[in-house]
Order: C-alpha cells, then structure tokens, then sequence
C-alpha cells in the first residue's frame, strides 16, 4: 500500500502540485505556527516535516516510490525516527506510529524551520532633547506584502510549474574539468525563475502583482524612542520586513543617531557643559541661568571668595540624563568653567598698586645679574612649531574634562 502519511499530515492528495503543498502548507502554518498557538507545537514540527520532503522533487520521488523506509535508507537523518515520535505522540493515537522514520529529518526540519527573509535597518536622527524627553516619532515605511488578488501564488492555481532549467530547485549546478581527475563544482542561482524553483507563463500571470507574487505597501510605524536611551540603540519591529510566499518576514530595526548639541554633550548618563566667565567672576563669585534639555531654567551659582581657575570642572548632582528603563533617575551635570581675561586693563599707578595688595603682591624680583640685557615682549603669531605639545595638551583637556579627584565637586543647586 502506497505511504501517504505525509500528504494526508498537509491535507492534500497525492497528486497534489507543488502550489497545492505551498498553499496548504501556509495555510496550516498559520493556524498552527507557535507564536499564535502555543498549544500545538508538535503539530507545526509535523507539517513542515512534510513540506521539507514534499516540497523537494528529489526526496518526493524516493518517498511515493519506497515511502519512509526509502527515506530513511537514503538519508542518514531520518534514522531513529520511531523514539522520537513516540515522543510526540505518546506512541498511540491518529499518529502514533504513523511517522516511524522520520526521525533526524524532522529534526532537520525543526533545525532550519521556514527560510527567513533579511532585517531592515533604518536610520533615525534624534536630538540630545528627544533622548532626554522621550518621543514618539513616526516613520513611513515602504515595503513588498503577499499580493491579496493571488495569494502569492503569481497567478491562478496550477499555473506555477516547476522551472525546467534548475528541475525545480532555484539553483544550477555548474561543473568544470579542471584537469586530468580534477573537477570544480559551482552553485548559483538559476536565472530562469531566479531562485523560486517555479515559473509561470506571461498570459496566466497575476493582473495586480504581474506574477511577482508580491506588491509594495506603505506603512506608518510609531517608533517610541524612551527617555535615556543612547546613540546607536536598536528598536526592533519584529516580523515587519518584506513578505514574501514561504518565508518568514525578516524585522526592521530603527538604529538611533544622536544630533550633536550646541550646549549639551553627553557621556553615558551624565551631561557635560561649558561656561565662560569674566575674571571678575572668577574671583568675586557668579551667577547664571542656564535652560535644560526639558525647559527648566537652572540658576548656577558660585559663592565670592573661591578662586575659579580656567579649565576647572563643578557639578551638579542628579541632573544629567534619565536612566534608560528607570527615568526617576539621572547622572550628574558637570560644568566646565573656561575663564575669558580682559584684553588690556587700563588704570592709573595707584589703581593697580590697589589691586596687587588685594591680589597679595607680587613675588621679590629675584636679583640681576650684572650682564643682564634687558629685551621686551610683543604680540606675535603662534606658528605649528612653536608649543605643539601645548595644543595637543589643551586638546586633549577639552576632550576629556578632569571629573575625578579634587577637580570634581558636586553641589546641589
């Protein structure tokens, strides 16, 4: 008696065409694939057992000639069938017993599953506000969907027919002598049907698709970019890339690009700024407003009587950036003071005696020597050769700002 476990597993006879097994097979997929019914795992690991073997002209000819048992002798994965379905099925029931043989073939099946299609990846500028805030911005995608009018199937049903010039497999097999006892093996895609395996005739072909199989939608994605998320950082849509007959839509990942601010920079949960200041303000004491990534308007203040020296670093405790997935809490905000000197101070000789006291007079002036020659200063321009270790110095300072040590204070303000 002939062996129609495998068609009856798909519900379809044995004569089926190849686009009645791909119908069906989806068909059932969808009812039973995991994700939508937990329940019936097992059942799924079955039907795309039977659609693997079916599906390939090779391996359908050997099972309607010797059924599984010619399977089984052919290929060294089917062995050990019998144990693992018992497992399955409990060694009775409908299909206890029905699928001895299929064994390591079926666990092929379950290994490789459905043929995946690729990620798309899209690029999505954010601002330094957006990261902080959170936002939810909307992104038109444009993509391939499985054609309504046909099912994704090109055209009326029966009008696929295996390509004659890959006999249904996608690839050709090129083999070339490379010299006495010496041959080359080459797979490509074959050319006529481009890789399906099928082809259709031009009058059968599907009026919406044109035997594409596929038409191009356009769908608006949300894309919820959370409060402290970073640059680079994915968010995935799963099983929203193009659909194509057969195989599982790749996703699409958004990959954040942060654009860079004119106040702010951000080192991991912390933010960093700049202030200038006037000199005055470095020795009498400050005060400035400064608006933050949310709108609020922070009063900076440095008490007179501490000295401010150029390139030192305050900070502000808790807030730098929000914590991704935990927002109630946030970094540190640093403050970089860069202090900006008077060109030329213009005051009388007893003005500036008055300011040396106060600044603590100057050092004794150390004694001269006799052949001393006395040569004077003037403004000249800074050439590469002259203080290039002091440029890659500043360069690196600003670059890294000190934030450890006695550099770093951390004040509430």
């Amino acid at each position: 008696m002939a062996d129609n476990k495998l068609y009856q597993a798909l519900g379809v006879s044995r004569t089926a065409s190849d686009s009645e097994i791909r119908r069906s097979y989806r068909k059932l997929a969808k009812e039973y694939h995991p994700d939508k019914n937990p329940a019936a795992g097992d059942k799924f690991k079955e039907i795309s057992f039977a659609y693997e073997v079916l599906t390939d002209p090779q391996k359908r000819e050997i099972y309607d000639r010797y059924g599984m048992k010619g399977l089984q002798e052919g290929d060294n994965n089917f062995a050990g069938a019998e144990d693992l379905f018992g497992h399955f099925f409990g060694g009775g029931g409908p299909f206890g017993g029905l699928f001895g043989g299929f064994g390591g073939g079926f666990r092929n099946a379950q290994r490789r599953g459905p043929r995946r299609g690729e990620n798309t990846i899209h690029k999505l500028k954010v601002s330094l506000e957006d990261l902080y805030n959170g936002k939810v911005s909307k992104l038109q995608l444009s993509k391939n969907t499985i054609c309504t009018a046909c099912g994704g199937e090109g055209g009326p049903a029966g009008a696929l027919q295996p390509c004659r010039n890959c006999n249904g497999r996608g690839v050709k097999v090129t083999i070339t002598q490379l010299g006495p006892g010496m041959v080359q093996q080459m797979q490509s895609r074959c050319p006529e049907c481009d890789g399906e395996g099928e082809v259709i005739n031009e009058r059968d072909r599907c009026q919406v698709c044109m035997g594409r199989k596929v038409t191009p939608q356009t769908k608006l994605l949300e894309v919820h970019v959370d409060k402290g998320m970073k640059d680079e950082q994915r968010i995935t849509f799963r099983g929203e890339g193009d659909q194509m007959p057969g195989v599982e839509p790749g996703d699409v990942i958004i990959v954040l690009q942060e654009k860079p601010h004119e106040a702010f920079q951000r080192s991991g949960s912390d933010l960093m700024m700049k202030q200038t200041i006037t000199l005055t303000e470095a020795l009498c004491g400050f005060s400035r407003v400064v608006k933050h990534l949310d709108g609020r308007n922070l009063l900076i203040k440095h008490p007179p009587g501490s000295v401010l020296v150029p390139g030192c670093v305050r900070g502000i405790e808790k807030e730098g950036m929000p914590f991704h997935k935990n927002p109630f809490e946030k970094g540190d905000l640093y403050v970089r003071i860069e202090v900006e000197f008077p060109d030329n101070y213009f005051a009388s000789e007893g003005k500036l005696k008055e300011l040396e006291a106060i600044l603590g007079g100057r050092p004794a002036a150390p004694a001269l020597p006799e052949d001393a020659e006395e040569v004077n200063m003037s403004d000249i321009e800074e050439t590469p050769s002259m203080g290039g270790n002091r440029g890659q110095y500043y360069d690196e300072d600003d670059d890294h700002p000190h934030m450890g040590g006695q550099h770093v204070q951390c004040a509430h303000q």
